[in-house]
């Protein structure tokens, strides 16, 4: 259990070692091999690894603050190991309530240390999505993210306003984001598009299936096929069949 002398560094410390031993070497062969040479992996599987984090955060918050748990969790997504940064994700996971500007533009750097889309999607969709739906103003960041020659950026610009489209919120942001990344050649990019365009034609599909029919004929395949995989097929088949 934490004392109250111990620094987040030796907390991170001690769950980096504690995360080597909790894996299984055939998941993280099969992970590996998924990822190609992105990443590395200790193996574990996400409920047993949310589990043991979410049991961590309890022990962490018996003896220290909020701020100590940020600055533990700050300290692991600089690891370079998968479980690591998503632990810290798990660390600070639906505590979105209690954060403000500071926390987010420390999430916002870590935008720098993405190795893969899989801890950067935890990262954008469960930490920094939710604080931008929160205060709509964060947007900002959004379009600044879009512009960057920065491939994870520019994902996470579509992946932050996704918890935003669910709740019918940033349609005109959408659009304009959209419309500024069509041409983007990155297929992680464009899936991140697509991904935020689908959520947005399921939750709003009077406003996005119009727009969807705008752009048929200069979006990405990817982005379209993506996009319609909640439509009603007859509709799915229009928007697909560009001539």
């Amino acid at each position: 259990m934490p004392s109250h002398k111990i620094s987040p560094a030796k907390v991170a410390a001690q769950i980096r070692e504690a995360l080597k031993g909790g894996g299984s070497a055939e998941h993280a062969a099969g992970v590996q091999w998924f990822f190609k040479d992105e990443i590395k992996s200790h193996g574990w599987y996400t409920g047993d690894l949310r589990r043991a984090v979410r049991r961590c955060r309890r022990e962490i918050l018996r003896e220290h603050d909020l701020n100590f748990l940020v600055r533990v969790a700050d300290k692991l997504f600089s690891g370079s190991v998968l479980e690591e940064k998503v632990a810290a994700v798990f660390l600070l996971e639906n505590m979105d309530a209690q954060f403000g500007d500071r926390e987010f533009h420390m999430f916002e750097s870590w935008l720098s240390r993405i190795s893969s889309w899989a801890d950067h999607d935890g990262l954008v969709h469960y930490l920094i999505a939710p604080m931008v739906a929160a205060k709509p103003a964060r947007v900002k960041n959004v379009f600044r993210w879009a512009k960057s020659s920065k491939r994870w950026h520019r994902r996470a610009a579509c992946v932050a306003l996704i918890r935003g489209t669910r709740a019918k919120m940033f349609f005109p942001q959408i659009v304009k984001l959209s419309d500024s990344l069509l041409t983007d050649q990155d297929d992680m990019v464009q899936k991140g598009l697509g991904w935020l365009l689908r959520e947005t034609a399921k939750y709003d599909p009077q406003r996005t299936v119009p727009y969807l029919m705008k752009i048929r004929g200069r979006a990405p395949r990817l982005v379209l096929r993506t996009a319609c995989e909640t439509l009603p097929g007859s509709v799915k088949g229009t928007i697909l069949n560009v001539r």
